[in-house]
Order: structure tokens, then sequence, then C-alpha cells
């Protein structure tokens, strides 16, 4: 029950995050500048929307075939069909609750393709740190290459994170936050070892084992360039959307490559910051498009174009998906008795 309730207040303060950054995002816009932005979003052009949902669409795809090749090292081989669904499954997911989309998308192919959960569970958390260094990749391109237009901005974004009220390292937040940290792995640590008899502690060590498999599944992934090629392919289609999404608005469409990678950058902070990007996706992208010298509110309404196609996006092929995956699953079942 007390889980339950948990998982209950963390999704509400998500939810609650993501619709106020939407209100105090909306709120600011006085009524003449709510007609800038709506003839902006009317004189748009959404063809260019066709070629961004393309290219997401196979980013997701090509996510199924790595997963895929972590899998591959455990014994296991999930058919790609069912991995493609249960990725699409897992971003909807993600909208509710966040998180949720990880272990659904995990239980969803334990049940149809026998993979122990628990092992597919460390092998998301692989995917994620994979994902974390080519975000990290990509704030450094970012940075690097335009240091006079973001990189001002992006070290203001880590002071505030690392910084405290003064402006000044706080090193008392490092020190007290390392001192958890060490303190929770060695009690749990502890614990495992010295409490392994007892029924629920040696659930736990299998459970921890799983997901150590999991996670050190990409040592022994043969096709590693396979990998890697995956890998980048999946961000430079998230980057390759956005390029083709400045296509949307004539005030947006000469913007190239590099502004792209900003958008990268920092809308990935906004999907990180609440569930689906709500609320501060758009306000992240605005932001960074103010940058450049774009009006403000051309930049908001495009930053609402970005997200609104990655949101209807997200709904439309998870919920088919989420239709496909049982349907087929049961023809598959069912075919043999057929024959």
């Amino acid at each position: 029950m007390n889980k339950r309730i948990a998982s209950l207040l963390q999704y509400l303060f998500f939810l609650g995050l993501g619709i106020f950054l939407v209100w105090w995002s909306l709120g600011k816009i006085e009524s003449d500048q709510w007609e800038q932005m709506k003839a902006a979003l009317k004189g748009a052009d959404y063809w260019p929307m066709v070629p961004v949902t393309l290219a997401l669409l196979v980013s997701h795809f090509s996510r199924a075939v790595r997963w895929k090749i972590l899998m591959e090292p455990l014994g296991y081989k999930p058919s790609l069909t069912n991995t493609y669904l249960a990725v699409l499954i897992g971003y909807l997911a993600n909208l509710l609750v966040p998180r949720l989309g990880e272990v659904l998308k995990c239980t969803l192919l334990a049940r149809y393709e026998k993979v122990p959960a628990d092992k597919l569970i460390g092998t998301i958390v692989a995917e994620r740190a994979f994902d974390l260094i080519c975000l990290i990749i990509v704030f450094a391109i970012t940075i690097v290459s335009q240091i006079d237009i973001i990189g001002e901005f992006a070290m203001e974004m880590l002071n505030k994170l690392f910084t405290g009220g003064t402006g000044e390292f706080n090193y008392n937040r490092l020190l007290i936050f390392a001192a958890i940290v060490l303190v929770i792995g060695t009690g749990s640590w502890y614990a495992l070892q010295k409490f392994s008899h007892i029924g629920f502690i040696n659930k736990l060590r299998v459970i921890g084992k799983g997901i150590w498999e999991g996670l050190t599944s990409v040592r022994y992934v043969k096709n590693k360039g396979w990998f890697f090629f995956h890998t980048a392919l999946i961000w430079f289609l998230y980057l390759a959307s956005i390029r083709l999404g400045f296509l949307a608005l004539t005030e947006t469409s000469f913007y190239g490559w590099l502004p792209a990678f900003s958008v990268l950058s920092l809308g990935s902070v906004g999907m990180i910051v609440t569930q689906g990007g709500v609320g501060a996706y758009p306000i992240l992208v605005q932001e960074t498009m103010m940058l450049y010298g774009l009006n403000e509110i051309i930049a908001k309404a495009f930053g609402w174009i970005l997200w609104l196609a990655q949101f209807f996006l997200v709904i439309v092929a998870g919920g088919a998906a989420f239709f496909l995956f049982p349907l087929l699953n049961r023809k598959k079942k069912e075919s043999p008795h057929m024959a």
C-alpha cells in the first residue's frame, strides 16, 4: 500500500509540475501576443512533420534493434516485431507515469517471449547509460561549436543545479549526497550478504544478479559495431527530426544543424524534467531559439509544434502498438492449431 501511495504521489508531482509549466508558459502571453502566436501556428507548414514523424519512428525501431542486440548475450532472441511494439508501448506508458514504460515493456516482452523481466531491466539500465553518454557528447558538441551563443546559457543552467543560492559551488550538498549514496550502497550490500538465508533477501539477490547480468551484457555483445551504429543512428535521427522541424515555420526554416544541436541538448533536459516533456520541453526550446534572435512568440510557437508532433506520435503509435501486441501474439499461438 505504501509503495502504491509513493507511486501515486510521484505521478501527481510530475503531472502537477508539467501542468504548472504549461500554465506558467501560456500565462506569460499577452492578448496581442496570442494573436501573433495563433497567426504563426495557422501559417505554419505542417508537411515537414511527416518526415519528422518518420525519423522518430525509425529511431524507435533502431532502439528496438539495439535492445534486441543487448539481449542476445543473455541467450534470448525475441522477435523484432514484439520488441518494437514493446518500445512504442513503453513511450506511451511514460506519458502517464514516469519510468512506467521501462517496467511495462520488460513485463510485456517477458510475458510473450518468455524472457526473465529482471534481466531485461538490466539491459534497460545499460541502454540508459549509453543514452546518457550520448547526451553528454551532444552537450559537448553544442557548447564547443557554439560557445558564444549557447555556452553561457548552458553554464548558467548548470550553475543553478550545482550551486547554492549564493552562486558559489556548494560542497556541503555534494558531500551530503555522496555520503547518502555510500551509506545506502554499503548497507544494501551488507544486508544482502549477511541475511541471504532469508527468503525475501535471497529473492532480492536473485533479482540483483539478473539486473547485473543485463547491465554487463554489453561486454559480451557479438555485434558491437551494430550496437554502436544504432546508438549513433538513434541520436542522429533525433537531431534530424529537429532540423526538419525548422522547415515548419518561415522564420525558422533557415536554421541549420548547429541550432538543432542546441535544441536537442536543452530539449532533452525538458524531456527528463517532466513526463513526456509536458510544459518543460516547449519552454526550453523557446528559450534556446531566442538565443538565436528568434522572436519570443515565434519561438514559443515552434516549441509547441515540436512537442506536439512528438506527443501525438507517441499517442497514436503507442496506442496502435498497445492493441496490436496481444492481437499478433494471439494469432501466433493459434496458427499451429489452424495448420
